[in-house]
């Protein structure tokens, strides 16, 4: 059949005054008007104005028409729906809720066939989509009715993030983005200029209050704080928008964020008209900071916000100016836009004949006194500057246009196929269910105009928006400019790009400033206020161990601040190094200590037939300098930056060379004893005690402290660490022992075997002084022990470097200890008293001793 058009009837208004002229229309989908003339503001302009009764939202009948047009678009075209037409019915919410219902259950009901110029036009008993509605209010109430008999609906405008809950939802789809989405790019926006004390206003709607919601979640994330949040509705009374506006005006925030409808929006911008008020920086929702009848509010200048990307819609204009007076005659919406934009009527009798319904009384009242102009049709449509001629933003209109094509796609899946010929063919008895429709509109995935068209799983599309700033143009009026571009879809730093120099409040350059407190100087840090938003904040010093620099943070572990506290600087990093004066001491006294070891060995071996040197174990003397030199020589391993391996030989070494120092020690005063014991009438121990006995003991001795330190290195090495605890300004380079067990069982044995060694030698001490050193291996032993008892508590207290510099200050003295007691006398001998250096010497006994 052909197309079926039926105009909707006009709706009286709500304050029940001129119910046929001066009606609040919004076109098409069930859109809901944004005008303040609407409802009770009606009624005060009939006597004054009654031009002013004439409210229609021009943006909104470019939107119907522009359904119109993708309908007979597809009803011409050869691919989509071919030999198929598509009909349709326009319906006027006029933002009234209980009016969007009243025409919800109207489409549940089910349609009558309709007639049309003439042609009999025949459909679906039920309506098969809906498109619409502009608002999100008017949209949820209708779903609740018709979701409930399946049938889809396609909003143009409705942003509301509820509406993405398919369990109350599900017969929802938008060809718009969330305000989910929206919220998040408004909250990343302000936090790219560093605004972080910014007031927030909404409409008193399921829009501003859930879009309002889902930004200050995100503005919270972001970091930035809220002064203020008030909501409004232009149903409010007149009083209660000034208290927004008064709020507005003398707030600190420097930015303020709208999440407001286009008729709220312009409601509260009249009202801050009206008084003088100090310039803000503006933040708009996509559907006001792209209307083009808010431009005239200079107070708005340089506001920026997110807006639906432009596009083209080819051969759309044309169509919107092919309005001829037979076109506008025969249609009410048309008349209606006709007279209000050009200020005249079309004649008396087209008018009763458009409006049957109005009572002729109620005509006279109003047109007593009032001449009338009449449209001569001479009126220029193409020289009409109103947002319905306006197609260089097509913004919301490209939503409208998707979604029709959105119903098509899917009713084209659902009544044709494609044959192997590239041919289309349409069962067109077929009958539609909207269930079906509903189905297949979550799999629709086509591209229109270079704009891609899909539905996720919340039957919302791929949120992708443009950064719209608004600008002066040199003849002092404003226009909308594309400054940059958010898309959702990319990684977090990717989304917001922005391309061209933005213009700000006052018509500068500089980005403006909108903060509670401003930065704390350099070497302070913030103190929140008591009772404010943490972005409220008082300046005081840092503390030990921060700083404060542009950004203000605490430093890192390894960190520390300089005198300013502004910087981080690295923390020097400290240990015994070879370079210092204490390590060049200690250095030259182990290197020192290794020498004498080495020249005492060297004098012992050029005299080794003498008397002396014969007398006290050459084997075992020779042996002792040799573990002297290499204890000398272990503590150089303490000394310089540690690393794994240094830390591990450090300790093993000290430990074996010192068990073997020691164990030759124990076995010359066992040798002591032995001989002494030997003379007497019928002992004969020495020979249980000879060289390969005094050889095993040195031996057996060793292997033991080698096996612990073996266990020591398998089971839990030393290694190098940081320590940060003992000074907070500076790094201790040290080694950890591993294992605790570990370490003290290495000084436990040398203990040991030193205490042992003291009461061999302590019993020995009374035999001839000039034959044996007992008395010198005592008084070494006590030397040693005094020195690591003394060691363990210097070793525990000592902090950083010292702790290091003690352990090898008891290694060098033990050994010296050793080396001056047990050596140096017998050296003296050789070297200078060369008289004593006799057999018959040594084996007097001095005047003290005890006869056998």
């Amino acid at each position: 059949a052909g197309v079926c058009q039926m105009q909707a009837p006009r709706h009286p208004s709500s304050s029940g005054v001129l119910p046929g002229r001066g009606l609040c229309h919004r076109g098409c989908f069930l859109n809901a008007l944004q005008h303040a003339h609407c409802g009770s503001q009606l009624h005060q302009h009939v006597l004054t104005d009654p031009s002013s009764i004439y409210s229609m939202d021009s943006r909104e009948l470019r939107f119907s028409r522009a359904m119109v047009f993708a309908v007979e678009e597809i009803n011409n075209s050869s691919y989509l729906l071919p030999g198929v037409t598509l009909g349709y019915q326009v319906h006027d919410s006029c933002s009234s809720v209980p009016m969007a219902v009243k025409v919800a259950f109207q489409l549940a009901n089910g349609l009558d066939p309709m007639f049309d110029t003439g042609e009999e036009c025949s459909g679906s008993a039920t309506v098969t989509a809906i498109v619409g509605e502009s608002a999100s209010t008017p949209t949820i109430s209708m779903l609740r009715i018709i979701g409930q008999f399946g049938i889809p609906q396609v909003s143009h405008s409705s942003t509301c993030a509820c509406l993405s809950d398919k369990k109350q939802y599900p017969t929802f789809f938008r060809t718009i983005p969330s305000d989910q989405f929206q919220a998040a790019a408004l909250a990343h926006l302000i936090r790219h200029f560093g605004w972080t004390w910014i007031g927030a206003v909404r409409s008193d709607s399921d829009y501003g209050n859930n879009g309002m919601a889902a930004f200050l979640q995100a503005a919270q994330e972001e970091g930035i704080c809220v002064e203020y949040s008030e909501a409004f509705s232009r149903i409010n009374s007149l009083s209660r928008v000034q208290r927004v506006a008064d709020v507005i005006r003398s707030s600190t925030a420097q930015v303020v964020v709208a999440f407001v409808a286009s008729g709220d929006m312009r409601i509260l911008l009249e009202e801050m008209d009206r008084l003088p008020s100090p310039p803000r920086q503006w933040i708009g929702s996509e559907t006001w900071v792209t209307d083009p009848d808010m431009l005239r509010f200079g107070l708005c200048a340089g506001a920026i916000g997110f807006g639906i990307q432009r596009s083209v819609i080819p051969g759309l204009r044309d169509f919107l100016l092919d309005l001829s007076p037979q076109k506008v005659s025969n249609s009410p919406l048309l008349t209606e836009f006709w007279e209000g934009a050009f200020g005249c009527r079309l004649g008396i009798g087209i008018y009763l004949s458009i409006h049957p319904f109005i009572h002729p009384s109620i005509h006279s009242s109003v047109c007593v006194g009032v001449e009338e102009k009449v449209c001569d049709g001479s009126e220029d449509i193409q020289q009409l500057q109103v947002p319905y001629t306006d197609t260089s933003q097509l913004r919301v209109t490209n939503m409208v246009y998707k979604a029709v094509y959105a119903i098509a796609h899917a009713i084209h899946s659902i009544v044709c196929e494609e044959r192997e010929n590239a041919t289309v063919n349409c069962d067109i008895n077929l009958h539609v269910k909207p269930t079906q429709v509903l189905e297949r509109l979550r799999r629709v995935n086509f591209s229109r105009n270079g704009y891609q068209v899909s539905f996720d799983a919340n039957g919302d599309p791929v949120a992708t928006y443009e950064l719209v700033n608004w600008q002066r143009r040199e003849s002092g009026t404003m226009e909308f400019v594309t400054v940059g571009r958010y898309d959702a879809s990319l990684p977090p730093d990717q989304r917001l790009d922005i391309e061209r120099e933005i213009t700000w409040v006052k018509n500068s350059t500089q980005i403006p400033v909108s903060v509670c407190s401003e930065s704390c100087p350099r070497g302070t840090r913030k103190a929140v206020q008591k009772g404010k938003p943490v972005c409220c904040y008082d300046c005081i010093q840092c503390a030990e161990g921060e700083i404060s620099n542009k950004t203000g943070r605490t430093i890192g572990i390894e960190y520390w601040p300089n005198a300013e506290r502004d910087q981080c600087i690295l923390k020097p990093v400290e240990f015994l190094s070879f370079h210092e004066v204490l390590g060049i001491i200690l250095t030259a006294c182990s290197a020192g200590g290794s020498c004498l070891a080495i020249a005492t060995a060297t004098v012992f071996y050029r005299h080794r037939t003498s008397a002396i040197v014969r007398a006290n174990n050459s084997e075992l003397s020779f042996l002792l300098l040799f573990s002297l030199a290499l204890c000398f020589l272990c503590s150089l391993t303490f000394i310089g930056r540690p690393s794994e391996w240094s830390c591990m030989l450090r300790h093993t070494a000290f430990g074996i060379t010192f068990v073997l120092c020691i164990s030759c020690v124990l076995g010359k005063t066992i040798v002591v004893l032995m001989a002494f014991r030997a003379t007497l009438p019928g002992s004969n121990v020495m020979k249980w005690f000879g060289p390969p006995q005094q050889r095993l003991t040195v031996v057996s001795f060793t292997f033991v402290q080698a096996l612990i330190c073996t266990l020591w290195l398998v089971l839990s090495p030393p290694f190098p660490i940081k320590n940060l605890t003992t000074y907070k300004e500076k790094i201790i380079l040290e080694c950890d022992v591993g294992s605790a067990i570990g370490f003290w069982a290495v000084l436990g044995y040398i203990g040991l075997l030193a205490l042992l060694c003291f009461v061999l030698a302590f019993l020995a001490r009374k035999l001839p002084d000039n034959f044996n050193e007992a008395e010198f291996i005592t008084f070494s032993m006590l030397i040693f022990c005094a020195v690591w008892i003394t060691f363990i508590p210097a070793y525990v207290s000592s902090p950083g470097k010292f702790t290091v510099a003690v352990e090898i200050f008891a290694i060098i003295t033990s050994s010296f200890g050793l080396f001056f007691l047990l050596f140096v006398p017998k050296c003296f001998i050789i070297l200078f008293r060369p008289e004593k250096n006799t057999k018959k010497h040594l084996m007097e006994k001095t005047s003290n001793d005890i006869r056998y």
